[in-house]
Formats: C-alpha cells, sequence, structure tokens
C-alpha cells in the first residue's frame, strides 16, 4: 500500500510509483501506434468514402465513464470493507488478550500465540501464502497439525472456543464473562468469513469483462475519428482519453482484491505486525518486533 504525504500539486502530476500508468504503459504505446495507422492511412480510407465521426464515441464514451465510476466504487467499496475487517480483527485481538489477562492470567501466553497464530494464518490464507515459517515461529510443534488443514485460521478460533468452555466448566469464569468473550470469539468468525468471502466472491466476470472489452475496443478506433479534425494532435488526445479509460479499468481490478501485494492493496503484513505488537505489550513482553516501515517509494506490504 503507498502512503505518500501530501506534496506540492505539481510534483503529483509526476509521481510514477503508487499510480497505474506502469501497468499501462505497454496498453498506451499501442494506442499511440494506433494514432500513427490512422494519421498515416488517413487519405487512404477517406477516399474509400469511410469517415468515423466522434458523434458515436461521444455517446459511448459518456456510457464507459458511468459504467467504470460505478465498477470502481463498489470495487473500492470491497477494498473500505476489507480495511473495517481488519480493524475489527485488531480491535477483537485486543479485547481478548485484555480480557484473558484480567481472568485467566495463568492462560494469557496461551491464548495471545492463538490469537497471533490467527492472525497470521488469515493472512496467508488471504493472499494463498506458505504460513509454514509464521506458525511454526508461534506454535512450534503444534503448526504442523495445522497446515494440513484446508483453513488454519478457523480450527485456531476451534481452539480458542475449547479453552473457553473448559474455562467454564472448571467455574473459572462466571456466565457472564464466558459470554462477554464469546463474543468476540463471534467477531473473529465475522472476520474470518467476511474476509473469505472477499477473496473467494469477485465481481461478476461478464460485466467486468464486458467493460474490459467495450474499453479496449474503444480506445483502438478512437484514433481513426479523431485524425479528420485533429491531425497531429491525434495521438496526444488519443492516448490522454486512453490513459483515463485504461486506468479506471485496471484500479477497478486492483482493488477487486484488496488482499495483495500491489501498491494499492492492504498492508497485510504491517497490520499483523501491529497486531503482534499490541499485543506483546499488553503481556509486558520488552522484546517487541520492529514496525514496518515505508521503503522509499513510502510503500508497505
Amino acid at each position: 500500500m503507498i502512503l505518500r504525504p501530501q506534496r506540492h500539486w505539481f510534483v503529483r502530476l509526476f509521481a510514477w510509483h503508487g499510480s497505474v500508468l506502469p501497468d499501462i504503459l505497454f496498453r498506451l504505446s499501442l494506442n499511440l501506434m494506433m494514432s500513427l495507422i490512422a494519421l498515416a492511412s488517413l487519405n487512404w480510407y477517406e477516399t474509400l468514402g469511410i469517415k468515423l465521426t466522434l458523434a458515436p464515441f461521444s455517446l459511448l464514451g459518456v456510457s464507459i465513464a458511468v459504467f467504470l465510476g460505478f465498477r470502481n466504487s463498489v470495487c473500492f467499496a470491497r477494498f473500505s470493507e476489507a480495511r473495517h475487517f481488519l480493524g475489527a480483527l485488531l480491535i477483537a485481538c485486543r479485547t481478548l488478550q485484555r480480557q484473558v489477562m484480567a481472568v485467566c492470567p495463568a492462560d494469557a501466553p496461551r491464548v495471545q500465540r492463538l490469537l497471533l497464530a490467527f492472525c497470521a494464518s488469515l493472512k496467508h490464507q488471504l493472499r494463498r501464502t506458505d504460513a509454514r515459517e509464521d506458525l511454526t515461529r508461534l506454535l512450534g510443534d503444534e503448526a504442523e497439525g495445522l497446515l494440513q488443514r484446508h483453513s488454519p485460521a478457523n480450527v485456531l478460533q476451534l481452539q480458542l472456543s475449547h479453552w473457553l468452555a473448559e474455562q467454564r466448566r472448571q467455574g473459572n469464569i462466571s456466565d457472564v464473562v464466558w459470554g462477554n468473550i464469546d463474543n468476540n470469539l463471534n467477531q473473529l468468525a465475522a472476520v474470518l468469513g467476511g474476509c473469505e468471502r472477499l477473496a473467494s466472491m469477485p465481481v461478476p466476470f461478464a460485466y467486468g469483462l464486458l467493460l474490459h472489452r467495450t474499453v479496449y475496443f474503444f480506445c483502438t478506433l478512437l484514433p481513426f475519428a479523431l485524425a479528420p479534425d485533429l491531425h497531429a494532435m491525434t495521438p496526444l488526445v488519443s492516448m490522454f482519453i486512453a490513459y483515463t479509460f485504461l486506468s479506471l479499468d485496471t484500479l477497478a481490478e486492483e482493488l477487486e482484491m484488496p488482499f495483495g501485494y500491489e501498491n494499492n492493496h492492504l498492508p497485510m503484513d504491517a497490520i499483523c505486525t501491529n497486531i503482534e505488537i499490541n499485543l506483546r505489550e499488553m503481556a509486558g513482553e520488552s522484546d517487541l518486533p520492529l514496525p514496518m516501515q515505508p521503503d522509499k517509494y513510502y510503500r508497505l506490504t
């Protein structure tokens, strides 16, 4: 995720890292090539009586802009919802740590490890990466059994529920305390289920495909409609319009799945590290992991 300080508007015009321009540069070069072809063949296809006017492109451009705006709103809503879930994860972990330290301090280290393992498992599950290193660091030999499961995060949540039920059976906690802790475990379940839904249910493919095809068809034919009126200015105007549409299309694809490693995805490594720092600090530990810092381009993973 790109975290840049506020800068002068003129400096931001030339920002490279964090924009989608590097991803669409090749496609813009194709648009430039089509513009040059349109200029070179202008006299030839006019002799054939072929002339594309700007009228249909104006109508189609407005329609594309509306639907791209709607799609980007939907994708940003998914990004915002994912960030909300990760914020709720931080709150639930802090609250559970506080409650366990108050009522069952002897079991607090065990619960802390399970909570941190839950966060790490969730991160790797959403990113489809290997959780072996993180789980081994947090749980030792117990990690092997978890790694064989389809959803280690769900198993860890079940282990926390079994621990809570055992405390209730032994009379270590009252029914009221049990209910409060169980509500926070339910919050973990809501975070897990919500993130799984976002990761497994993208925006309907046919809708994105329709916009994708329309944008590229529009950008391919646009230079032929601009060339009769703009002549040498055709490449500049065509590339500017193509940049707008291609950027919106690419940004929507990037925000649709917010758990990856792209520049505008959520910094899940930094969030999990922050949760670990918070829980270990609450337990009075001094050997804390260092907070993740942005690199020279202000990017966090």
